[in-house]
């Protein structure tokens, strides 16, 4: 499966935060904070994600625009300047990046670039004091992640990770009823995100690039719909690895089953593969459940709770988390989804990859 391919199976299946430094924004319009001017956004990185859900997300969107690219390809800097009337000032490629710095029409990067640049760009952008929105997984280590957000504190920026689904009601919902023991306490979480790749050449299929498999890639989702249910950090997991294909999955990882135990006694079962396709988050709590199937895609996602099913707005998840940043900027507030809970997520990464290594309990 290709990347394309990719995000149409995405397409298909579904159309406890620490604080940072206070940033500073001053480098934002008096206009914007006064609700009359939009977010600028450039997109590093044109891929099909940038090109199919992002920018067109922009189009959709009340408190920010696309107003900059950053692209190696010069065909596609001149498409799309065509395409959204740039101003050629804000199109960058990847070695004058850093002039973004003395660009004042630029208020924001979103990183969209695979999983091993996201490092070097998120601090390149923080160096250039722009504020950052860089899609999960955040970096392919816990140290990468930490050197990020120290990057961006140290710049005085702010910080987000791509969890669009923050923004959707159905998994608003889902964390709702978790967390606030809508049901009781929950007792058991199933989490598991997965398709069917195809092409071997592809670059997530190269650990230099993806740092690892189905887990770095879809794998997350999984884990954040667990902590999300509970509310909680994980203590301990168990996991496991499988291949039925060792040679395409020479270098990363093609299934992986692990269990995560929280400080309340809630444990979730969940599962990642990139070897079929799999989507689905069961919440079951001492009085009652819920269950979102599908869970993860880019929508309509579709749930339903032990009294009936649910009828929630279906909206636009890249447009609501763009606008959601968008806000905290204006209101100079953290994000739900900032750094931290990027490096959360790579604690249990590493935990999981420890754990099959290993073969035993892992402390997380």
């Amino acid at each position: 499966m290709t990347t394309v391919s990719r995000r149409k199976f995405l397409s298909r299946i579904g159309a406890g935060t620490a604080l940072l430094s206070v940033p500073s924004i001053t480098s934002l319009s008096s206009d914007f904070f006064q609700g009359e001017k939009k977010l600028n956004i450039a997109l590093v990185g044109l891929g099909y994600y940038s090109e199919f859900k992002l920018a067109t997300a922009l189009q959709e969107t009340k408190h920010c625009q696309l107003a900059g690219i950053v692209t190696g390809t010069a065909a596609k800097a001149e498409k799309w300047k065509k395409q959204y009337n740039l101003s050629e000032k804000n199109i960058y490629n990847y070695q004058t990046f850093d002039r973004i710095a003395d660009n004042k029409a630029i208020d924001v990067v979103y990183v969209a670039l695979p999983n091993s640049m996201h490092h070097e760009f998120v601090i390149r952008a923080a160096k250039a004091g722009k504020h950052v929105i860089c899609e999960k997984p955040m970096a392919v280590s816990v140290k990468e992640c930490q050197e990020m957000i120290d990057a961006c504190n140290k710049a005085k920026v702010k910080l987000a990770i791509g969890y669009r689904l923050h923004s959707e009601p159905y998994t608003q919902e889902a964390m709702r009823v978790g967390q606030q023991q809508v049901f009781g306490k929950v007792k058991i979480v199933e989490s598991s995100m997965g398709f069917k790749i195809g092409d071997p050449t592809q670059w997530r299929l190269k650990k230099s690039m993806a740092g690892g498999g189905a887990m770095m890639d879809v794998g997350v989702y999984a884990i954040q719909a667990a902590r999300y249910s509970t509310g909680e950090e994980p203590l301990y997991v168990t996991a496991q690895e499988f291949k039925t294909d060792p040679v395409k999955f020479k270098e990363v990882d093609e299934t992986i089953f692990w269990q995560l135990e929280f400080p309340s006694g809630a444990v979730a079962n969940s599962q990642t593969t990139y070897a079929s396709s799999m989507e689905r988050l069961f919440i079951s709590a001492e009085n009652g459940w819920l269950e979102l199937r599908p869970a993860f895609g880019y929508g309509p996602i579709k749930g339903r709770t032990s009294q009936g099913e649910l009828n929630l707005p279906n909206v636009n998840h890249q447009a609501m988390q763009m606008d959601d940043f968008a806000l905290c900027l204006k209101e100079n507030r953290e994000s739900p989804v900032n750094g931290e809970e990027g490096l959360k997520d790579l604690k249990v990464v590493e935990a999981i990859y420890k754990a099959i290594a290993t073969g035993g309990k892992v402390k997380i």
